[in-house]
């Protein structure tokens, strides 16, 4: 059973679908004009959705036919068009253009290294918007591959000559430790 088998399970099964986007994400989207946005590894899309609201124009990347058939039949529905992309990211089916994006948005994915392509991907002055879990040793959440986890501080070192409006490490109980950031492409890099 390849990757993409697995997810298409999952969200056969209604597994990995949330509603409402990251609150994170609802705060920035009310401090950004609309303009051009990625979310990488979209899963159903409520990113994507979120920000084709509010009149940005969305490209979805997920390995998941089925997510992107559930985005799609949801941005029908509201009379939205989100551009969604069926692609292996791990295996580089879908290259993110340089200097193409005002936003991007990664959450609850983590691929290292697409962290460069991020970089590259927004325009400057353009956004990265990054939820990921981070190592944790509670024993109430469920145990994951450690190469799927971020260390401590590792998403903000990979910005750290970008100006960043928001960092933390942060968990809530029951739940695991993600980090947060939004991080302003400033300069050339």
């Amino acid at each position: 059973m390849t990757i993409a088998d697995r997810w298409d399970e999952r969200y056969r099964q209604r597994e990995h679908i949330q509603g409402e986007p990251h609150p994170l994400l609802v705060r920035l989207a009310d401090e950004l004009p609309p303009g051009r946005a990625l979310d990488v590894a979209c899963g159903a899309g409520r990113h994507a959705l979120y920000l084709a609201e509010r009149g940005w124009q969305v490209t979805a990347v997920d390995v998941s036919q089925v997510a992107l058939e559930l985005l799609q039949a949801r941005a029908r529905a509201l009379g939205l068009h989100v551009d969604t992309r069926r692609a292996d990211l791990e295996r580089g089916e879908f290259l993110i253009e340089p200097d193409c994006y005002d936003l991007i948005v990664n959450c609850c994915y983590l691929q290292r290294d697409l962290f460069p392509a991020m970089r590259a991907g927004v325009r400057v002055g353009g956004v990265v918007l990054a939820v990921i879990a981070l190592i944790d040793d509670d024993p109430q959440v469920k145990p994951m591959n450690p190469a799927f986890l971020l260390q401590p501080g590792e998403l903000r070192a990979a910005f750290a000559d970008w100006e960043l409006s928001h960092y933390r490490e942060h968990k809530q109980p029951g739940r695991r430790l993600l980090a947060e950031l939004i991080a302003r492409r400033v300069v050339l890099s």
